[in-house]
């Protein structure tokens, strides 16, 4: 399944890329909030990566990439989560996220599941690799693996979803 999709990459020059970028960060604030209300809802469900994925996909990697910075440290600075401790790992996988869905997205020019599917073990077998040198326990680091599924598969098929809808926009 695939669709064509216009795409951006705005610089970081244009007021727009700030735009997008807050209220990406806005969705990654309400979202694990939301998620937060069911136990382990943010381990389980990774609801600060969702908007991410959305941003850089569609609006480029600079977008992606504030969206990917701000969410945590904002989420953290209002709610304290994530935890202090696993803040540097989320960042690291934020970040990933965003330029491994800039990229897919400049490759492919269109939304497709393959792109996703692959755009999401990008940034989670990297990410986990970086999270498992951090804290030198390769259980915390496969931790998505073990209980994130839902989360992933969330990512997969629901940020295909939106990508459809927002296509032609």
């Amino acid at each position: 399944m695939e669709t064509p999709v216009k795409l951006y990459s705005l610089p970081f020059a244009n007021v727009r890329t700030y735009l997008f970028a807050s209220l990406f960060v806005v969705g990654n604030i309400l979202l694990p909030q939301l998620c937060h209300l069911v136990p382990m809802g943010g381990q389980t469900l990774l609801p600060i990566y969702f908007f991410t994925l959305i941003a850089a996909y569609k609006f480029g990697f600079r977008v992606g990439l504030l969206t990917a910075l701000l969410s945590p440290l904002i989420n953290h600075w209002l709610f304290g989560m994530p935890p202090i401790a696993v803040l540097p790992a989320i960042l690291i996988k934020s970040g990933l996220l965003a330029a491994a869905a800039a990229y897919a997205a400049r490759l492919t020019g269109k939304v497709s599941l393959t792109a996703l599917l692959a755009v999401i073990l990008t940034y989670q077998v990297v990410g986990t690799l970086a999270e498992w040198a951090l804290t030198g326990s390769f259980m915390l680091a496969v931790q998505d693996f073990r209980i994130a599924l839902p989360g992933m598969l969330i990512q997969w098929f629901g940020g295909f979803a939106v990508l459809k809808l927002l296509a032609k926009w």
